[in-house]
């Protein structure tokens, strides 16, 4: 992932390896008031300041040449509040660890994203989501967060207690101050079955009304170059568990998921020519299954195949015809594209700059293989994208700046307004807030 060693300029990279800084000094705090005292620190030496998790955001969101700070001593649960089902989690908790330690609790989230690598500030602060047609993103799900500010004082916020704060610090885009610490409503663990079948792409678009109401959790994936798609719908279950089989779960999320799809992505990069054919095969490769397990078995699959994606939110209205469109252009392009188009849906939200804020949503997500060009195919995309006032993922790839946020974000203006009063020095900032915040 990354070096751990706090001597001065390591390279720090992304899990994409498409981002590389130099940060001056690296600093792991044990404690909040640890940590408060690393802000102050860095506020008396003139330098930046940035947590950084995982590495999971595609975008140079996380990247310092000031002061990085490690949330790997700040994990855990605090606490569990069975009454208020509630549980409090330090800030560098990776989601894997808080899905398990629930699990055995017999808690879950409601709704999660596809992969549990990232912390869970990291994973919140970028807006990650799953797909769901009540259940939203895993920022929405939060109840009460702690905040280090610029200054090194520490605020708790929630609905009740600095709700101004609540609203944006959700998604904060790490602008607003170091979270390091969230309180998250869980409720008692639950089944879900998923059924996954192959599904012809205008099927799915002329059915993609229905597909959505009817199920808790819908969404698909899009071969480019053939008109396949594989589509997964999870809905609550009244049991009995049957897990996917080790078995066939190692053939299938293991083998062809991760292992026959790396090989294919080697050689679609070393001979694009044969893209097209890779998909079709690809495409077909993955039968119909259904399986019923606890919600982060069936949410999360193992990524292993490193890429490099752009994620766009559109009003879930447009999105039939942003995906013919996207098709369209695929066709008409000598465009090689050996990665499947991710389609989900979240409800609109009340977080200030949560991609599904306001407005009922549907993200499309874009891939190539880690080391492919993927400019031309990305802009192609992009343009459609924002045709249709899409609002990218902050943690991937775009080109976006707040110009164009202050267009599509209603509340743009009230996000910016409280990053002036907690940080009026930019302590948080860095080139990215810069572009997408303005300075």
């Amino acid at each position: 992932m990354s070096s751990t060693a706090s001597g001065k300029n390591d390279t720090w990279r992304n899990w994409g390896g498409n981002v590389v800084s130099r940060p001056a000094r690296e600093v792991t705090p044990a404690s909040v008031e640890e940590l408060a005292a690393a802000v102050r620190q860095a506020a008396e030496d003139g330098l930046t300041v940035k947590p950084v998790g995982t590495g999971h955001s595609f975008t140079s969101i996380a990247a310092t040449d000031g002061v990085l700070i490690r949330p790997q001593l700040l994990t855990g649960i605090r606490r569990i509040d069975r009454d208020a089902m509630t549980v409090t989690v330090e800030a560098g908790t990776p989601l894997k660890r808080l899905n398990v330690a629930l699990a055995r609790e017999g808690l879950s989230l409601t709704n999660m994203g596809d992969i549990m690598e990232q912390t869970v500030s990291g994973a919140t602060s970028t807006g990650t989501h799953g797909t769901g047609r009540d259940s939203a993103s895993i920022a929405a799900q939060i109840k009460g967060l702690e905040l280090v500010t610029a200054d090194g004082s520490v605020l708790t916020c929630s609905e009740k207690e600095n709700p101004e704060v609540f609203a944006a610090a959700r998604i904060g885009l790490g602008a607003l101050g170091i979270v390091t610490a969230i309180t998250f409503a869980v409720e008692p663990v639950f089944l879900l079955t998923a059924r996954e079948e192959p599904m012809p792409f205008e099927r799915v678009l002329a059915e993609f009304d229905a597909l959505w109401a009817e199920n808790e959790h819908f969404e698909f994936y899009w071969f480019p170059h053939t008109g396949s798609t594989n589509t997964k719908r999870n809905n609550r279950s009244a049991g009995p568990e049957k897990p996917v089989g080790q078995v066939a779960g190692w053939f299938e999320d293991e083998f062809l998921s991760n292992g026959v799809f790396q090989v294919a992505q080697w050689v679609g990069r070393a001979v694009p020519a044969t893209v097209p054919t890779i998909a079709r095969v690809s495409s077909r490769a993955l039968s119909a299954r259904t399986y019923t397990d606890i919600p982060y078995k069936v949410y999360t699959s193992p990524r292993r195949v490193r890429f490099t994606e752009m994620e766009y939110a559109v009003p879930r209205e447009a999105l039939t015809e942003t995906l013919r469109e996207l098709k369209a252009m695929v066709d008409r392009s000598d465009l090689r594209v050996s990665f499947p188009v991710e389609v989900r849906t979240a409800p609109a939200d009340d977080i200030t700059l949560s991609t599904a804020s306001g407005r009922d949503s549907a993200y499309v997500a874009v891939h190539m293989f880690k080391g492919t060009p993927y400019q031309a195919y990305f802009t192609a995309a992009e343009r459609i994208f924002t045709a249709h006032e899409g609002r990218p993922h902050w943690g991937k790839v775009h080109t976006r700046d707040a110009e164009y946020f202050a267009g599509v974000y209603p509340r743009f203006g009230e996000f910016t307004a409280l990053r002036d009063r907690l940080d009026p020095d930019r302590r948080f900032q860095n080139d990215y807030l810069r572009r997408v915040l303005g300075s």
